[in-house]
């Protein structure tokens, strides 16, 4: 009788190790490793904040001399103005460092007047600091901005528009922040616009807005 059939016993079957499991547990650990470090950054916002209670620190227009207001045959604008904006910074533990390529522009119905430059200074904390700052211009001053000049004049309220930009650094200690960019936006109405008459700010109202 020839010998019943036999079958191969099959081998034990170990598969291959997939590289999908293995990109899985790098994004596993990326994600932890990512997860720690927002954890440690959210403790560390947390930490100076509570500690520190940072506030924006406040600008105000204070004062507006006129040393120049002149139309001239060409029906252009020469202006010299002296303006004082105060700077506070209600900080106990920072400082502020105004830098350079700052402006300020004096505005009349989106025309520009006259314009300059913040100083460059270290604000120390709980410091108020008041900055006069001379601006020149010259401008078109045509007959429809002298006939609109001429009524606000008359009643007393001229419209005027203060614009401010201001790069700015955070100082804690010795430790300095990247640098970031403040706008005021101050808006001012006043009674005259006369050389060497005493100018009265009758209406003021002001915006911030800050860019990182």
């Amino acid at each position: 009788m020839p010998p019943p059939h036999r079958r191969n016993v099959p081998r034990s079957y170990q598969p291959k190790k997939s590289s999908t499991s293995c990109c899985c547990k790098c994004l596993c650990c990326c994600c932890c490793f990512l997860l720690i470090f927002v954890l440690v950054l959210g403790g560390l916002a947390f930490y100076v904040y509570s500690v520190y209670k940072p506030k924006m620190p406040t600008y105000t227009v204070e004062g507006l001399d006129v040393k120049n207001f002149d139309v001239q045959d060409d029906f252009s604008l020469k202006t010299v103005f002296l303006v004082s904006v105060k700077a506070e910074n209600p900080n106990a533990h920072l400082g502020f460092i105004y830098g350079k390529h700052s402006s300020v522009v004096v505005t009349y119905t989106d025309s520009v007047l006259s314009s300059g430059e913040l100083p460059n200074f270290h604000q120390e904390p709980l410091n108020t600091t008041v900055m006069k700052i001379e601006m020149r211009g010259v401008s078109e001053f045509g007959s429809g901005l002298q006939d609109a000049f001429e009524e606000n004049k008359k009643t007393g309220r001229i419209p005027l528009l203060v614009k401010v930009k201001a790069p700015v650094n955070v100082v804690m200690g010795k430790v300095e922040s990247r640098e970031f960019i403040v706008y005021v936006n101050c808006s001012l109405v006043v009674d005259n616009l006369q050389p060497g008459k005493k100018v009265g700010i009758v209406k003021t109202g002001y915006s911030f807005d800050v860019q990182f």
